[in-house]
């Protein structure tokens, strides 16, 4: 089972934390629905022997499209591929898109999971991040989207300047007293050439204090595991059976397809990716062109990418699947790494498989990126 993933290029306003390929512009929306479109009918063939589970609408702001573009590109889909039965079909939105009128819509078409960027229910905090709705907002339109859809998620962030313990908690507290069954939450990061950075260089913002991050992490792991939630990757818990499967697969290392600019593609042997360039995408793609650059990946790519992807999830690292896959001296590699991090309590094993524990879970990338192995193929 495989997934797609478009990428939709367009925000109303840029956040100042974010450095995700977007364009604040809308005058080319209607060349860019024909380029994707165009780039699903060429790649057909790269799938054409899998069967696509998933179709995830990321962006940018998937939800600056009308309910018809989204139909559109969903019926090119499965004029093209594949498709199970009852796929599971994703769309990224934010507040301000979803007016009632649009939540019905979009309940009428093929999509049936909403993932909605809340990011807090602090209107300080919505100003410090520079978000395009607001507190109100965000309340009103999931007090509508749970009417209409069983399947929602909803993104928080924690860690930001100024932002208390007990903010916090009333942020995991509201966003539960909705009844979402899903919820992804990240730590705000200072990615290089945002505004976010420049603002913290200023002095403008306060800098992100990382134990601050760390502690809010920890109350959110206790209280979403109260409200029965499962915390089944590092940023993501959900109640049972409403798991992202678009993002298990991705963990899981199953195949996917990146349609879009700055859009990442998976065959299970090569990486490729994108242009991140509006203009170049359509250009190419109108001559027919997939203006993308290719990895090969060696052994120890997958060795790696495997380890990271699989100790930030629930079902961890597993010793039969690294032998088999990669060999006995990956795996003894990988236990000899392993041992310091099990003496500090960050790693364990359980039925002969890696996990993090409770204390390690936030240190995860760290501890994944000691246990790689150089590259000398």
């Amino acid at each position: 089972m495989s997934g797609i993933y478009i990428h939709i290029p367009f925000c109303k306003q840029a956040c100042y934390y974010c450095d995700f390929h977007f364009s604040t512009s809308l005058k080319r929306k209607d060349d860019m629905m024909e380029a994707l479109i165009s780039e699903l009918e060429l790649r057909k063939d790269e799938f054409s022997n899998e069967k696509v589970a998933t179709i995830y609408f990321g962006g940018g702001t998937p939800s600056v499209l009308s309910s018809e573009e989204i139909k559109l590109l969903i019926d090119t889909v499965h004029q093209n591929y594949k498709v199970i039965q009852d796929p599971e079909i994703t769309l990224e939105a934010n507040p301000d898109d979803l007016s009632e009128q649009k939540i019905i819509e979009l309940s009428n078409s093929p999509v049936n999971r909403l993932s909605i960027g809340i990011q807090s229910f602090f209107e300080k905090d919505l100003k410090l991040m520079n978000r395009a709705h607001n507190a109100e907002e965000a309340k009103k339109c999931l007090s509508v989207a749970i009417r209409y859809f069983d399947n929602i998620s909803v993104d928080l962030i924690y860690g930001i300047p100024n932002t208390t313990n007990d903010e916090w908690r009333e942020n995991i507290e509201t966003a539960l007293s909705f009844g979402v069954p899903h919820i992804s939450s990240y730590a705000l990061t200072v990615e290089p050439k945002t505004a976010l950075q420049s603002f913290i260089e200023k002095g403008i913002i306060d800098d992100v204090n990382d134990e601050l991050a760390q502690e809010q992490f920890l109350i959110l792991v206790d209280e979403l595991d109260k409200a029965e939630f499962v915390h089944y990757e590092l940023s993501n818990f959900g109640k049972e059976h409403f798991f992202s499967k678009n993002n298990s697969a991705y963990w899981q290392g199953k195949k996917y397809l990146g349609i879009g600019p700055s859009a990442h593609s998976f065959n299970g042997k090569e990486r490729s990716w994108n242009i991140a360039n509006n203009a170049i995408y359509i250009k190419k793609i109108k001559e027919k062109e997939l203006p993308c650059e290719i990895e090969e990946l060696s052994v120890t790519d997958r060795y790696n990418e495997y380890v990271m992807t699989g100790l930030r999830t629930v079902w961890g690292v597993d010793f039969k699947r690294i032998d088999q896959e990669f060999g006995n001296q990956y795996l003894q590699y990988l236990k000899m790494q392993a041992e310091k991090f099990i003496l500090q309590d960050l790693l364990y094993i359980e039925n002969d498989t890696l996990k993090t524990t409770r204390k390690g879970k936030f240190l995860t990338d760290g501890i994944a990126s000691d246990l790689f192995k150089l590259n000398l193929s």
